[in-house]
């Protein structure tokens, strides 16, 4: 297992690197410490172990966890929900009023995942396990719950991404926890002095519009920090949501082009590689860097819900 140590964002919060996809600064689990000790995601069930390892690192027993907020249940960001939940026993998981029954019964949810990642899916998300009911705590619009004595977390519905979409707002650091609804910041960029966030449009529930409401209504919070699912925190908000509110646009331009061509997810992605390619360019990125090992998985899974969205339009 490889050995990274938490990244402290501060004196109450880390963020614990799950190796999602087998890659660094990909996707975490973020560590509230408070009185009542809470994860923010879980990703995969092969990030588990790195997640149990960090809590370790930092002092902590999986009986010390007493709550595990998924922002929604797609299987990167709650996947290993169900194996976590197993050895974390006064623990509860929060989750989406619309995301309870995937988790409890996540056979389609599975299936779902398996019809995108083909081949690469038992490698990436096994193994699955469903959370007893008695396990779950609903959340949705307007809830609250109180981690500590001066810590009362706020939940937003913020659909865009997903239908099952929480955000959480944290008072104390006046920060955002927003999964995928603001998009991917890609931290692997950051060494060359570059802050990229693309939004993220996977099927089957994204929805330009909602989406564009959501970063509305979250830049409106005047938040100090953006926590992203994808991957770790940015104090730069507003840059952050200008430009996954610009990108989105752009996207939809690329997608609704390809429809009215007939063409498929494919080209989608091919168009917009190219115009996210130019765009680093300008800023010193060569086209062999890294990062495009997830840009250009991102935008070939972020076409595929495009596609979905314009032809939901079509019926």
């Amino acid at each position: 297992m490889r050995e990274k140590d938490p990244i402290r964002l501060d004196n109450r919060i880390y963020l614990i690197d799950g190796f999602d996809l087998d890659v660094s600064n990909r996707t975490g689990t973020y560590v509230i410490n408070e009185e009542h000790l809470t994860l923010v995601e879980t990703g995969p069930s092969p990030s588990i172990k790195y997640i149990k390892a960090g809590l370790s690192d930092l002092g902590h027993s999986l009986d010390e966890v007493r709550y595990i907020i998924v922002t929604h249940i797609h299987l990167d960001h709650a996947g290993g929900a169900g194996l976590l939940i197993r050895e974390c026993p006064n623990a509860k998981i929060i989750v989406h009023p619309r995301g309870a029954r995937h988790l409890a019964d996540p056979k389609n949810l599975a299936a779902g995942a398996r019809a995108v990642y083909g081949e690469s899916f038992s490698e990436l998300f096994d193994p699955i396990i469903p959370v007893s009911e008695d396990r779950l705590l609903i959340k949705g619009e307007g809830d609250t719950l109180e981690i500590g004595p001066e810590c009362i977390l706020e939940f937003w519905d913020t659909p865009g991404h997903a239908k099952h979409h929480l955000s959480i707002y944290d008072p104390v650091s006046n920060g955002m926890f927003t999964g995928d609804t603001v998009g991917v910041r890609y931290e692997q960029l950051l060494l060359d002095g570059v802050q990229l966030f693309l939004p993220s449009t996977s099927p089957n529930h994204f929805n330009p519009n909602d989406m564009e409401a959501s970063i509305n209504r979250i830049r409106d919070k005047k938040l100090n920090r953006i926590y992203f699912g994808h991957f770790s925190m940015t104090e730069e908000v507003d840059e952050a949501l200008n430009q996954v509110s610009g990108w989105l646009e752009t996207y939809m331009e690329v997608g609704e082009q390809a429809a009215i061509e007939g063409r498929g997810y494919d080209t989608i992605s091919q168009r917009l590689l190219e115009k996210v390619r130019i765009h680093l360019r300008e800023k010193g990125i060569e086209d062999e860097h890294e990062v495009y090992i997830l840009i250009n998985l991102d935008l070939q899974v972020g076409a595929l819900g495009i596609i979905d969205y314009f032809k939901k339009l079509k019926q």
